[in-house]
Order: structure tokens, then sequence, then C-alpha cells
């Protein structure tokens, strides 16, 4: 029985990652045109046969909302061109953040995007620190969710840092700050925020101490950073060494760069789930996902246990 062949195809505005994971794949990206119509009404069209095969279409799903129906669409066309199986690769979640109904007449926009890629024919889901490890309780067909720390821990041991203490910029990332220090032996402490609305804090207070320590604050997105930049603040006026961060996702909307640049962050980690504009900041540094996604990929492609990617 003939070996079932693996295809690779990738959204327009996750290609540079995409052509990443590819050649640490071993393998070249498949053929896909996109038909543009003057109204901006877009189809993509795989110019390749996929019968019988293991597609892996990979694309993050962040703003504007034609990168997930890009993404649907693509589904649908492996779908209908008799692909066997079907991975999606979601190298970031976008509207992850919608997971439960926090105020009335709310939606569950992660449940919802969920329901659609199961609709449109996805088989497996394979993805990166998920805004909400729940998510993947959204889905009846397996998710695979990945983890940066195996990614982040080894940048945090090459620093070499004396006196380390994890911080989380939140309580809701107290979990993986935990997790984090636990596997560096390292103190944890946590800002405890209070909001009025999205991306406005009111108030924010530091429990623990990192006074003499050299900290880094652990988070799964940074979005306008003004929590992170707020966090730095409440660090080094405690009497820390220094203050890093590290963030899965780079959102870095609104007016993000400028407030990192400003911030008393020394430097800010992220990795290549989402396009980064580094050149807007000295401070970002960029890790890319693209081999620990092409080791799951080849894994399961080859019905392999992935369990020893797993970190935190």
């Amino acid at each position: 029985m003939a070996e079932q062949a693996s295809y690779l195809f990738s959204t327009r505005t996750s290609k540079v990652l995409a052509e990443k994971i590819a050649r640490f794949y071993g393998q070249e990206m498949g053929k896909i045109i996109f038909q543009e119509f003057s109204d901006g009404e877009f189809e993509p069209i795989l110019e390749q046969s996929v019968r019988g095969g293991r597609v892996f279409l990979i694309g993050s799903t962040f703003p504007p909302a034609d990168n997930l129906l890009e993404l649907l669409l693509m589904i649908d066309a492996a779908k209908r061109a008799s692909a066997k199986s079907v991975t999606v690769v979601l190298p970031y979640y976008g509207l992850a953040r919608q997971d439960r109904k926090d105020q009335p007449r709310a939606p569950i926009g992660a449940k919802l995007v969920a329901n659609l890629l199961t609709a449109a024919g996805a088989t497996r889901i394979m993805t990166m620190d998920l805004h909400a490890d729940q998510i993947q309780g959204f889905f009846e067909i397996p998710v695979d969710h990945l983890y940066a720390s195996t990614i982040f821990i080894d940048y945090i041991q090459k620093l070499n840092l004396s006196d380390l203490t994890i911080a989380s910029p939140d309580m809701g990332g107290a979990k993986r700050a935990k997790n984090y220090a636990s596997h560096l032996g390292a103190d944890v402490v946590i800002a405890y925020k209070e909001r009025k609305k999205a991306n406005v804090i009111e108030e924010m207070f530091l429990i623990g101490h990192v006074e003499g320590r050299n900290v880094i604050l652990i988070d799964d997105m940074i979005d306008t950073a003004g929590t992170l930049c707020k966090a730095a603040d409440i660090v080094m006026a405690n009497g820390a060494k220094s203050v890093r961060a590290m963030a899965t996702h780079g959102v870095l909307s609104g007016k993000a760069y400028e407030n990192i640049e400003k911030s008393k962050l020394s430097e800010v980690i992220v990795t290549d789930t989402i396009p980064v504009k580094t050149e807007l900041c000295s401070k970002i540094k960029v890790l890319s996902c693209a081999q620990l996604f092409a080791d799951v990929m080849k894994m399961v492609h080859e019905n392999k246990s992935i369990s020893d990617k797993f970190i935190i």
C-alpha cells in the first residue's frame, strides 16, 4: 500500500511563516492561486491534486476577518478535491478572547470559529497557546495544542540570569507563570489589574516581591501593550534589577510599538505566529515557531506520539 502523501498550503498573510515551516518539514509549499474580483471577493484554487492525501493548511486568523474566510474557503477547496484529511494549522487562533459570555447578550466567538472550521471540513486542528485551554473542548475533532514554552525556556536559560523571577501581568496568566517558574526554579509574582473596559486599565497592584530580581513577564499575547508596560513600571518601581517580557502572539495593535519603545522593558520577545514589524521598535525580538510546528506536523503525518514536544 502506497504511503499517504502530504501537502502544505498557506493563506496569503501567513506565507512567510508557512515557507519556514515547509523548509523544516522538508517539503515545498503546494501550488495555490487566489483569484480576485474587482469588488474584493477572492477565491483560493488548489493547482495540484490532493486526492487521498493529508492536507496541511497553515494560516493565523488575526484581523481582518478575511484571513479567517480565506482559510475556510481553502478547507472547503481541499475537502471538495477529495483530500483524505485536512489539518488546519492555526499558529494564532483569532477571536480566542471571546471564549465565554462575560456579559449579557455577548457572543462566544471562539466557539463560533470552532464550528465554522469543523463545518468547512477540517478533520484536525493544530494551534499554539490558546487564550484559554478550554477552547480545545469546543471541537469534536482532535486538537494539538502546542506551547511556546518549548521555545521560550531555551531562550531564558541562555540569558543565564541570576535572581530570576517569573511574573504574570494579570491573574489569568498565574498558572502559566507558575509552570515556567517551576521548570526554571524561579520565584513567581503576579500583577493584579482592574479594568473598566477592554484595553483600558484602571488600577494595578503587584502581588509578591521583586526587589533585586531580574523579572520576566510571561503572557500569551501582547495587544496594545498597555498591561505589559504598566506591569513593567510597577516591577521596576518595586526595586527590580531588570524587566523583560515574553508573549507568544505579537498582536501589537494601536500604539503598541510606541508603548514598548518608551517602556522600562529591556526587551520584548514574541514568536512569528503573527507578522511583526520589528523595524518599528528596537526592543522587540522575534523567535520562530516554524520548527516546532514542522516537527509536530511530521509526527502527526507519520502517526507518531507528539507528547515529547510539550514542556508546559
